[in-house]
């Protein structure tokens, strides 16, 4: 155990973390020259081409320093902040951290919530400056930062360069020297943390734990103690390039597991790992049920795509155990699910995942939060989509989710940061300059507010120098109405949206004036209304087409003229009665990209 280093590597997007731990994986000799490509932790096509980590990955590296041989393990977490659980629970199965900051950019929002997440362990941070080969590079500003930040002496921050290998040894050497060796029994009952798992469609799902009590032989009878459920441990071993098969694992060790599970429901990430006859009294701290914080429905493009989608989205979830979803129909858009995401990222992903890997083409309606509806007989209900909602009679008061916001941004653009927050209903809490022209900014505002279009805007109204996180922190009461879209009044339940009092009267008069634009005409008047619940707020007219029935009346009595009119009259009448009105495809997608 004294020579085990546990530790993992906290840092904003595209700081350079996983060039980084590349250099890392070289200088260890982890991975071979053959094997070798950029990114290497990073396996998904996906996270290539965007530069970001969705998955987080554990690699054990041997390193010698001073004729000792270490093992040192690295636990790398995704950076983006809808992982942020994720992230938590690498953190709590390490001793240390590297604190990466890119020295042209400085510090930014995720450095600042990861690095307190890492505090909050009690973990050993190593400060790193990244990308020092760039001209750009603003050492010695950056240094105040960090500094400032975590109050370490300006001699510990080590300059260090991913792309050129500068700094690498020195890291490596700080890891051993400052990172303290997991405690732990070996002979105590076993207690092991998840932090991790990933699908193999061989052998089921490995599990990625670390041993914090006691120790586990292959064959053993293992529970998990969240789910209650107990399995053999057919295989277990620890985390190389690739992975290698062990007799035994013990305190402090990080490794995987393979019983065969085949449902990754099973696998909670933050679960602990003991044994049948012998458990553990306590289980380890800060295990909770991953929650989506986003949900949208996802339908098929052509209706006979159905049992294809729910195919592909079972698959999809054995990979990503915090996709949810369920089948959900609308009279618009036929058969689909409504699918609950960790936020904006995870939806994108999970949409492009499903072109790409399953060859699906699918609508995503406008994206929502969850709400709490309590009703006049005092029940609680838990909202995920507008059709959900109890009538207005019955309807006491809505609850909805709210966060806190931390901007850090350049000086010049907190003017227009903060009307832009306050627009969306935020109330500032906080403001805080790190530097001369850095400023942080910590917002209240509700989660419904930023899952539309929030972050775009905020991109580029500070022209992308703005950094933004968010936590939920609960629910606060809401004046949310229901909007209604109707047809000839038929309501169109896939238009209908929960929406702010304030921002209602101008939402629905945008709405029908879109969709008279798109909605083509018919030999009748389409009344386009927005209603909430029997009041109509906003109210458009698509004209009918109209025929010159009078057209072969040339001169003659007004009476012959009129007698045609009439006639006209009644077949409009009667053709209002039985006439139906269907929303085109392009109608819905123009609506939920209404800015």
């Amino acid at each position: 155990m004294q020579r085990i280093r546990n530790f993992c590597i906290i840092a904003h997007i595209d700081h350079g973390k996983s060039t980084l731990a590349d250099r890392l994986l070289m200088a260890t000799q982890t991975v071979t020259a053959r094997d070798f490509q950029d990114q290497v932790l990073d396996n998904m096509d996906l996270e290539r081409e965007r530069g970001i980590t969705i998955k987080s990955h554990a690699i054990q590296m041997k390193y010698t320093h001073g004729n000792q041989a270490y093992l040192l393990n690295l636990i790398d977490t995704p950076g983006h902040v809808d992982f942020s659980y994720e992230v938590s629970r690498s953190i709590a199965a390490c001793e240390g951290a590297l604190l990466i900051v890119d020295a042209t950019q400085g510090i930014q929002a995720q450095t600042i919530s990861n690095l307190y997440l890492a505090i909050e362990h009690d973990l050993e941070i190593i400060p790193v400056l990244n990308k020092m080969d760039m001209p750009s590079a603003m050492p010695e500003e950056v240094k105040d930062q960090i500094v400032d930040l975590i109050g370490c002496d300006r001699e510990d921050i080590i300059e260090a360069s991913g792309k050129s290998g500068l700094g690498v040894e020195t890291i490596l050497t700080r890891i051993v020297e400052r990172v303290p060796s997991p405690k732990g029994d070996p002979e105590a009952p076993l207690q092991a943390l998840i932090f991790d798992s990933i699908f193999n469609s061989y052998r089921g799902i490995f599990i990625y734990f670390k041993v914090l009590n006691g120790t586990m032989h292959t064959g053993d009878l293992v529970k998990f103690v969240a789910t209650g459920k107990e399995y053999n441990a057919d295989e277990i071993g620890v985390l190389g390039f690739r992975p290698e098969a062990r007799k035994r694992l013990s305190a402090g060790d990080v490794g995987y597991i393979i019983t065969g599970i085949k449902t990754s429901a099973e696998v909670k990430v933050g679960d602990t790992i003991t044994h049948v006859q012998r458990p553990c009294s306590l289980a380890i701290e800060g295990f909770e049920e991953v929650k989506p914080m986003v949900f949208a429905g996802i339908y098929p493009v052509e209706a006979d795509d159905y049992e294809e989608l729910r195919a592909s989205m079972e698959k999809l979830q054995l990979n990503d155990a915090s996709l949810v979803f369920e089948p959900e129909s609308s009279a618009a858009l036929g058969f689909g699910f409504r699918c609950g995401f960790l936020g904006l990222l995870h939806m994108e992903i999970i949409q492009e995942r499903l072109d790409r890997e399953f060859d699906m083409d699918v609508i995503t309606t406008v994206p929502n939060v969850s709400f709490k509806a309590y009703t006049t007989k005092g029940d609680v209900i838990d909202v995920h989509n507008p059709s959900g909602m109890p009538s207005p009679t019955l309807l006491d008061h809505i609850e909805e989710p709210y966060i806190y916001a931390q901007i850090i941004t350049k000086s010049e653009y907190v003017g227009s940061i903060m009307s832009l927050c306050i627009d969306k209903r935020g109330t500032l809490k906080n403001q805080v300059y790190l530097t001369s022209d850095r400023v942080e900014i910590t917002f209240e505002m509700p989660l419904s507010e930023i899952v539309f279009d929030f972050y775009d805007k905020l991109k580029s109204i500070s022209k992308g120098y703005a950094s933004f996180d968010y936590h939920q922190t609960g629910y606060n009461p809401a004046k949310l109405v229901r909007l209604d879209i109707l047809l000839n009044s038929e309501m169109v339940d896939a238009l209908s949206s929960l929406i702010h009092v304030d921002h209602a009267y101008s939402f629905g008069r945008r709405i029908c004036e879109k969709l008279k634009e798109l909605i083509p005409r018919q030999q009748f008047d389409i009344a386009i209304q927005a209603a909430i619940g029997a009041k109509v707020i906003a109210r458009e007219t698509v004209k009918a087409v109209r025929k010159d029935v009078t057209a072969k009346c040339y001169g003659g009595d007004i009476t012959r003229k009129r007698k045609l009119l009439e006639k006209q009259k009644k077949g409009k009448k009667r053709m209002r009665q039985v006439g139906n009105v269907e929303v085109p495809q392009s109608a819905f997608l123009a609506v939920l990209k209404l800015d």
